[in-house]
């Protein structure tokens, strides 16, 4: 496959297989995308530091490679209890609450928010099938709530027990 040369002449290539992303409206806009984190955002930079202030240890934005080549990475893993924790931004996530959905370029986000929440559920059925204790909460949820779900889950779950799925900090949603 060829690809474009960057002067207009795509010299007859085809990026038929790759996906239309939308122009950004500003340059202001495109810098607010950049600023997008996947990890170390805010909510979980204070559920992080108040675990590490009350003695848990954890390791953060950590692979794991689980049976049948899937791969996943919670904000905060605690390896021994096998309990992955995710702190869900309400956009990114679809939150029922907050989640707000685009008006510009709906039809690109429409379906990527729709992918996000399909491999949510993909992935804690694979880490549940793996022997894993998935905890996920909404960005907005309480510093104190996230805390108090994370210390009471990991008070729950015994290493080497097989693992559930944790709906704390979810509201309307189940399966998780």
């Amino acid at each position: 496959m060829r690809y474009p040369r960057g002067d207009g002449d795509t010299d007859g290539a085809s990026l038929s297989g790759v996906a239309d992303y939308p122009h950004p409206s500003s340059e202001g806009r495109s810098a607010n995308m950049r600023a997008n984190r996947r990890t170390d955002t805010k909510p979980e930079l204070a559920l992080r530091h108040a675990l590490h202030r009350l003695g848990y240890r954890y390791r953060k934005d950590y692979r794991l490679d689980l049976d049948g080549g899937r791969r996943v990475r919670p904000d905060i893993a605690f390896t021994a209890r096998k309990v992955a924790v995710f702190v869900d931004g309400c956009f990114w996530h679809a939150c029922p609450e907050h989640g707000s959905k685009p008006r510009a370029n709906e039809w690109y986000w429409g379906p990527k928010l729709i992918k996000n929440v399909e491999r949510d559920r993909i992935n804690d059925a694979a880490l549940i099938l793996a022997g894993w204790t998935v905890v996920r909460l909404w960005e907005h949820v309480p510093l104190d709530d996230a805390i108090s779900a994370v210390v009471t889950t990991l008070a729950e779950t015994v290493p080497g027990r097989s693992g559930r799925s944790g709906q704390s900090g979810q509201s309307g949603q189940s399966g998780q």
